[in-house]
């Protein structure tokens, strides 16, 4: 009993198996671990748990209720616990929340610039932004690499400028120069109108871009490129520093298309499309688009016939044509506008088929106007041609819906041309909108026909107010769906099928990888839906086809756990000066406001986690993670 007594008191206990150590004098002269499986309960030595965790890299159970407040906040000290904590209850007091811009201008008038930015640094900014620059934010990365999450880098700067400058800009910005007249066949919905104008109204959680000049959005073309450069140099540190590299170069950067050119001609563009999908129901005889019908081009060449298009102008119509043995894919050469420059006027007329004449479906363009358009594509074409170069992939993110038909079309044209060997180019798909699961079907079978990678984003949306109040005062039918409830089942709907995609492709041996989706949500029952359809389907983590998305400062309780149980996770991570990102620190007051009851949960697992740290005296607690993110 005597020498199990002195054994007990020279070796230590603990959770993963017992500390054994060689005593000479009272001393400790060496020691070693030997590990308990907690799989088996067999004993290993330290040796082979190393080389073990060589091979297999750390995997935690998944609590999918998102209970376990210490998975949730093991990557945080103390202190970063206190100031979320802090953080989350100043968002619930609705003074703070409403004048926030305000309490933050007063604040940096009374404290001065060093001050303000020290106790901005010590509260919201510290806890929403991960630093200033792509030196200053790379500790915040790597930690939260070290416990298997990756980053979606974004720059968060935007100017704050009155609701009256504002509206000034993007009607000036909105209407062509021969003028903004709605001939017969115009849509209302994609003309400017003043009263919502300033595209932030309503709106919480967007950043927004007003058009300036052209010589902004090549600024804005530089800022996006950094952004690429913060995430390749971050990658390839990474990679020297990794015992596996492979697990590097899965970085991705988000931008915004409202950023690189007028907003005219996104909102002529998305007109073209939607007037196309009249065109083509008049065809038909039933709504949608060109994909939904299968309709072949000697069909339309007998159509062309009977309605008297000139044979000169029915043959030059019908060249341009997209086409492949199902139907056709598209009645204007998009590929032409993306890659050959091809004039917007010239290019989308169709014959009308009650006069037989060639009608334009946009109106008249100058040269200028013209030119503006080319250097939107080549700002664009530009960026991707740099994240495929740097291996980092691109988010395009969504935006309001008499924008959106234009950004899908150029994004769909970015991805036909740059997604061939992997999924470089990301959509966004808001599923709030009515017609999101149409939206996306379309899109899937596009990649499909024209052979290459799909990759989507799945938000519910950030627009819901805004686009309700502009549908209902200018007179076009709601595109949003009519409850939460209703926009949850189109955000499961969408992703089972996209699912079952996957599911098809992966029967018929095809690559599952042809398509990639992120869950980009914070309803833990969404995350949930997922994962039980991936697990349904036999999608393994590790497949890299299904990833999860939550901003930085939000919802861990979902995101770490994810990382360290395995599975794909992401962090948004906005980055900027303090004083340059105050209208996004404003937003995120504002929609932490909107979403008390996930609040709420945060809030008492951090009060749970810090009470617990207290109590094990772990006061100063210091994040190490050896996690490898997938």
């Amino acid at each position: 009993m005597a020498f199990l007594r002195a054994f007990l008191r020279c070796n230590v206990s603990n959770k993963r198996g017992i500390i054994f150590g060689d005593h000479r004098n009272g001393k400790l002269v060496r020691c070693c671990t030997v590990f308990k499986s907690t799989a088996t309960g067999a004993i290993v030595d330290e040796q082979t748990a190393t080389t073990t965790a060589a091979a297999a890299p750390p995997r935690d159970p998944l609590d999918s209720s998102f209970e376990d407040a210490t998975a949730a906040f093991k990557s945080k000290t103390m202190w970063e616990l206190v100031r979320a904590y802090t953080v989350y209850q100043l968002c619930s007091i609705n003074y703070i929340v409403e004048n926030n811009m305000k309490l933050m201008k007063f604040a940096k008038t009374i404290l001065g610039e060093r001050l303000f930015s020290a106790v901005m640094k010590a509260t919201f900014y510290g806890h929403f932004v991960a630093g200033e620059d792509q030196i200053k934010i790379r500790p915040t990365l790597e930690r939260l690499r070290s416990f298997g999450v990756k980053p979606i880098l974004d720059y968060s700067v935007e100017e704050d400028i009155s609701q009256e400058e504002a509206e000034k800009r993007e009607v000036e910005a909105s209407v062509p120069e021969a003028g903004d007249t709605q001939e017969t066949g115009s849509l209302k919905q994609y003309h400017v109108a003043k009263p919502f104008a300033d595209r932030r109204y309503k709106v919480s959680s967007a950043r927004t871009y007003f058009y300036i000049n052209e010589a902004q959005c090549e600024r804005n073309m530089e800022i996006f490129i950094r952004c690429l450069e913060a995430v390749a140099d971050y990658e390839r540190i990474g990679r020297q520093l990794s015992v596996n590299s492979a697990t590097y170069g899965t970085g991705l950067t988000a931008i915004k298309l409202t950023a690189l050119g007028r907003p005219q001609l996104l909102l002529q563009l998305s007109e073209v499309i939607m007037r196309t999908r009249e065109y083509m129901a008049e065809l038909a005889g039933d709504r949608g688009n060109v994909l939904k019908h299968h309709i072949k081009p000697q069909d339309l060449e007998k159509k062309l016939e009977q309605a008297h298009v000139s044979n000169q102008d029915a043959t030059a119509f019908l060249k341009r044509v997209t086409s492949d043995n199902e139907g056709i894919l598209h009645l204007f050469p998009w590929s032409g506008i993306i890659d050959d420059n091809q004039e917007l006027c010239s290019t989308f007329r169709i014959p009308d088929m009650k006069t037989g004449r060639m009608v334009p479906l946009i109106g008249q363009l100058s040269k200028k106007e013209e030119e503006m358009f080319r250097n939107f594509v080549r700002r664009l074409d530009t960026i991707v041609r740099a994240a495929q170069e740097m291996d980092v992939r691109i988010m395009v993110d969504a935006e309001q819906t008499y924008f959106q038909p234009a950004i899908t079309r150029m994004t769909l044209e970015f991805m036909r041309k740059y997604n061939k060997e992997k999924a470089i180019v990301f959509n966004t798909y808001q599923c709030y909108l009515r017609e999101a699961y149409n939206e996306i079907t379309t899109d899937l079978e596009q990649a499909k026909r024209q052979n290459f990678y799909f990759g989507a984003k799945l938000v519910r949306g950030a627009y819901m107010d805004q686009e309700r109040a502009r549908a209902a005062a200018l007179g076009y039918p709601d595109p949003i769906n009519p409850t939460y409830e209703a926009t949850t089942e189109m955000y499961h709907t969408t992703l089972t099928e996209c699912l079952r995609r996957i599911k098809d492709m992966k029967e018929k041996g095809e690559s599952k990888n042809k398509i990639a989706i992120m869950v980009a949500s914070h309803n833990e029952n969404t995350v949930r839906f997922a994962i039980d359809k991936m697990k349904e389907i036999g999608v393994q983590p590790e497949d890299k086809v299904i990833c999860f998305g939550q901003l930085l400062g939000m919802c861990d309780y979902i995101t770490f756990p994810l990382g360290q149980s395995g599975y794909s996770a992401y962090k948004y991570i906005p980055y900027g000066p303090v004083k340059e990102v105050l209208p996004y620190l404003s937003r995120r007051a504002q929609e932490n406001k909107g979403i008390l009851k996930k609040i709420k949960k945060e809030k008492r697992l951090l009060s749970r986690e810090i009470l617990r740290r207290l109590a094990r005296g772990r006061l100063f607690y210091t994040p190490k993670g050896n996690y490898i993110p997938v």
